[in-house]
């Protein structure tokens, strides 16, 4: 027993991934006694809002932005997330790393590098990437099986949010709207072109013709305009 806990925390590298494992699986029993195992767990609202680019931290060019999460998007769908739930996804990700992990420390002997070892998990990573797209294959076709068809999208149309940055005129920024117990992020631009400040209340009104980012306006209540 004392030596599967050693393998299990020993070294730096296994006791990372053993705790990162060990949340993931108080996640997925805290969803079974929930009882929503298989169905929407509300973690993947971030990555299906409908309409707009989701945005970065800083304001910039909406070209670069888009790029960006265009090679996001890409990553997520090459381990199957849209036809497999994200968090599932994410936790074949973590297992199979975890194995990895423990694999690798017992035939390389990492128990002598100390902290260097977490400098194995890099590759590690790499590694358990790759193996997450094809082990998740059985699994999209459990989920066709049972219609899923992704995260159902929310609409940001009309939504009351708060500006993480100053825009005016063409300058694209970003705002941060709540959904239910959600933040997201989006890229934004003023409909109007005025100054909008950084903290400033906007509702959403509009979206880009080509989806990049969406339009929106100074949000007018009683307490900004006494």
């Amino acid at each position: 027993m004392s030596g599967i806990l050693d393998l299990l925390f020993h070294p730096l590298s296994n006791a990372i991934m053993t705790v990162l494992t060990g949340v993931t699986a108080l996640y997925w029993i805290t969803t079974f006694i929930a009882g929503d195992l298989f169905g929407d767990s509300g973690v993947d609202r971030d990555f299906s809002v409908e309409g707009a680019d989701l945005d970065t931290d800083v304001a910039g060019d909406s070209d670069e932005v888009a790029a960006d999460q265009s090679f996001v998007q890409k990553a997520l769908e090459f381990v199957n997330v849209g036809k497999v739930p994200f968090m599932m996804v994410y936790s074949v990700f973590k297992f199979v790393a975890w194995i990895i992990t423990l694999a690798s420390s017992v035939v390389l002997g990492l128990a002598s590098w100390g902290w260097k070892s977490v400098l194995t998990l890099i590759p590690v990573f790499l590694v358990a990437y790759v193996i997450t797209r094809y082990a998740t294959k059985p699994l999209v076709k459990v989920y066709h099986a049972m219609g899923y068809n992704g995260e159902e999208p929310q609409e940001l149309l009309g939504r009351i949010g708060r500006m993480r940055s100053t825009i005016s005129g063409d300058m694209i920024g970003a705002a941060e709207v709540k959904i239910q117990s959600d933040i997201v992020r989006i890229n934004v631009k003023s409909k109007t072109g005025g100054a909008i400040e950084y903290d400033a209340e906007v509702m959403v009104a509009g979206e880009s013709a080509d989806k990049k980012y969406y339009l929106v306006v100074a949000e007018v209540n009683l307490s900004n305009i006494v």
